[in-house]
This record gives C-alpha cells, sequence and structure tokens, in this order.
C-alpha cells in the first residue's frame, strides 16, 4: 500500500508539472509572446509526461501492459488533434477581417463532432483496460484524473480572468 501511495504522490508531481513549466517557459518558436500558447514541441512534452504519470500511477501488470498502447495511442490522437485545433483557432483570431458567424458556428459543430468522436476511440481504447485493473489501481487512477480536472478546471477559470471565454468572442463576433 505505501508503495502504491508513492507512485500516486509522484503522478500527482508529475501532473502538476505542466501549469509550473507553462508559466515558467519562454514562449516557443511560431507563438506569440505573451499569448501563453506552447509551441508544438512543448505541447507534445506535455503529453509525454502526462502519459508518464498516468502509466507511473497505474504500475501496470505484465497482462496489462499489453492493453496500454491502444490506451497510450488515443491520448496522443487527442492531445494532437486538440494541438491542431488551437492553433488553427489561434491563426483565425488573429487574422483581421468581416468575420461570417453563421460559418464559426458551423466549424464549432464540427470540431465538437470530432472532439466527440476522439473522446469515443479514447473510451474504447481505456475499456479493456479499466477492466483489467484492481481497486488499487483504480484508486490510483481517480486521484490523477481528480488532479487533472482540477488542472483544468483552474486553466479554464485562467482563461475567463484572460477574456478569451466563448461569451465574449461570441460578442467580438457580432460587434464586427
Amino acid at each position: 500500500m505505501r508503495k502504491g501511495m508513492i507512485g500516486a504522490l509522484a503522478a500527482l508531481l508529475i501532473v502538476g508539472a505542466p501549469a509550473i513549466h507553462a508559466q515558467q517557459t519562454p514562449p516557443a518558436p511560431g507563438s506569440r509572446p505573451g499569448s501563453g500558447r506552447l509551441g508544438q514541441a512543448d505541447f507534445k512534452m506535455l503529453t509525454d509526461i502526462r502519459v508518464g504519470a498516468i502509466k507511473a500511477a497505474l504500475q501496470l501488470t505484465p497482462d496489462q501492459e499489453k492493453l496500454w498502447p491502444a490506451v497510450e495511442e488515443a491520448i496522443r490522437a487527442r492531445a494532437e488533434t486538440r494541438y491542431r485545433r488551437l492553433a488553427t483557432l489561434g491563426e483565425r483570431m488573429s487574422q483581421p477581417g468581416d468575420v461570417d458567424p453563421v460559418q464559426l458556428y458551423r466549424q464549432r459543430a464540427d470540431v465538437l463532432t470530432e472532439r466527440a468522436a476522439g473522446l469515443r476511440k479514447l473510451a474504447d481504447a481505456w475499456q479493456p483496460l479499466y477492466q483489467s485493473l484492481t481497486p488499487d489501481q483504480k484508486t490510483r487512477l481517480r486521484l490523477v484524473t481528480v488532479h487533472a480536472i482540477e488542472g483544468f478546471r483552474a486553466a479554464m477559470e485562467n482563461r475567463r480572468m484572460d477574456s478569451d471565454d466563448e461569451e465574449e468572442i461570441d460578442l467580438w463576433i457580432f460587434a464586427h
């Protein structure tokens, strides 16, 4: 049990590292200084850290290791899709000109459809592995997940404070 708690604590510390890194890292090439956007290499590094933290927290058995590649591939695919989506959004937001709000809503619907499909693939990849986890492994996975959700909420709150939430974007769209 002690080994499991140490592993979970280490995983939580590793999962928290991206927030610290993002605050201390100078802007990556291709990102605007002060924009808070990460370059593709930084985004990939953070994905590597997250994948490593989850795997370290789970302490998989040899039989469970066989199920891990599908989960890791699904996590990485979602992360890559998210990076591309954010990069595209950043490019669109920086371009001057008339904005077609109807087209933006259609694009948003397409993005949500794509995100839903990616999430379903992730759930499908996780299901066999999750079913093979011990109660202790499931507890550690919950701890890592709760920590990640708390980090996501904090990031979203910071985003709102920076005036980047969807409601203000919608107001900007209709004002221009």
